[in-house]
């Protein structure tokens, strides 16, 4: 089920990349059980989701951050594929994602995947942690790294 419940997740982060944002919550549920998934599992996600969104943010802080390497466990590294890992590196190391953000999208990736998370899955997770996180504008960083537009994230 935790798999469904992160593909579930998956169509709502492109909902609202695709500006299909304008469709209501029934709608959408709607267009779900239409996909073959149940109620339970649609549930699941919007709860998931809520939680996420109700998580206490930190202030902005302005102090200097030295970037940091992090290591993957052995149950990350069997837990997340290898495309998935090198986005995480790749987002960290382009000041996308800090510390926090890192750890909660991993965290998050292992807690609802059987099987190895993917880069697409991974993807999604990101997009929903960095919209839950901040009030800064993330729509143009979110929109390059979904479609593998690193060049357009210089420019």
């Amino acid at each position: 089920m935790r798999e469904r419940v992160l593909a579930i997740v998956t169509i709502i982060a492109q909902y609202v990349m695709t500006d299909r944002n304008q469709l209501t919550e029934s709608e959408i549920v709607e267009e779900l059980m239409a996909e073959g998934f149940a109620a339970e599992e649609i549930d699941a996600a919007f709860r998931w989701m809520e939680d996420l969104s109700q998580q206490p943010r930190k202030a902005d802080e302005k102090t200097l951050q030295v970037p940091t390497h992090r290591v993957f466990t052995l149950e990350e590294v069997w837990g997340l594929s290898a495309e998935a890992r090198g986005f995480l590196i790749r987002l960290r190391m382009l000041g996308i994602l800090d510390d926090d953000a890192e750890e909660e999208i991993i965290e998050r990736s292992l807690q609802v995947a059987e099987d190895e998370v993917s880069l697409r899955d991974v993807k999604a997770l990101t997009a929903l942690v960095l919209f839950s996180r901040t009030t800064q504008d993330w729509w143009r960083e979110v929109d390059c790294f979904m479609d593998d537009d690193w060049a357009r994230m210089f420019h």
